[in-house]
């Protein structure tokens, strides 16, 4: 049952499914020779139709989340596991984006299926500070800035202050915003309290690492090791 468990948590099938396949002879390892359901070569030697295995636990993805996308799979319309293989969203332990983006917020988003290394990288305690671009109705004011830093600014309908967050004017109603913490909708209300409103909003980077420029919109790749280390400053 080793290979079965493997495939199944790897969500390939149930196991009653996955023990049909193997039994179909669609695993094989790398030389084509079928494997039986207790066999466990390495990973990297493991072929599921002739195709190497999706990468093991801990994975952890990176994609350019769309507009419109939902970041929950129980969540009605398009989601992000859309944009995934389908037995992403199946894999055990599963897939979760490491703080989700709204629907209408597009960019940079990561995923994984480590529910400790998730937890580490959104705690404000980390400092894996999160960078947005805001495109807004109305002119900056001017004050955007002084208000987000000031650490007293509170959201409506809430009763603790805003963590400070800094302000890059981009252009006359273009904006950087980098925060410490990843409240509901926060860049949009954050505007909202200064009097303005968000038309476009765009997460651009994650800690020290940026979302790659050769990632197109809807894309996901795995992680490198290298820029999961960037992503913790």
């Amino acid at each position: 049952m080793k290979l079965v468990k493997l495939l199944a948590n790897l969500g390939y099938g149930s196991r009653k499914e996955v023990q049909r396949l193997i039994r179909s002879g669609a695993v094989t390892d790398a030389g084509g020779n079928v494997l039986g359901e207790n066999d466990l070569p390495p990973h990297a030697q493991i072929r599921f139709r002739g195709e190497e295995l999706d990468p093991p636990f801990p994975l952890i993805i990176m994609l350019n989340k769309p507009d419109g996308y939902t970041c929950s799979s129980e969540d009605p319309g398009s989601t992000i596991y859309d944009l995934l293989p389908e037995r992403y969203a199946h894999r055990n332990p599963g897939l979760n984006p490491i703080g989700r983006l709204d629907k209408d917020t597009t960019g940079f988003l990561l995923m994984t299926d480590d529910g400790k290394l998730l937890h580490q990288i959104i705690h404000p305690k980390s400092n894996c500070l999160k960078v947005y671009q805001a495109t807004l109705d109305r002119p900056l004011a001017g004050h955007e800035g002084e208000l987000f830093a000031s650490g007293t600014l509170v959201l409506n309908s809430e009763s603790r202050p805003l963590l400070p967050a800094a302000l890059e004017v981009l252009g006359e109603k273009e904006a950087r915003i980098t925060l410490h913490e990843g409240r509901y909708h926060q860049v949009r209300r954050m505007f909202a309290a200064a009097g303005n409103h968000v038309l476009s909003l765009k997460r651009i980077s994650i800690g020290g690492l940026q979302m790659p420029a050769d990632l197109g919109e809807g894309e996901w790749r795995p992680l490198t090791r290298e820029e999961l280390a960037r992503v913790f400053p």
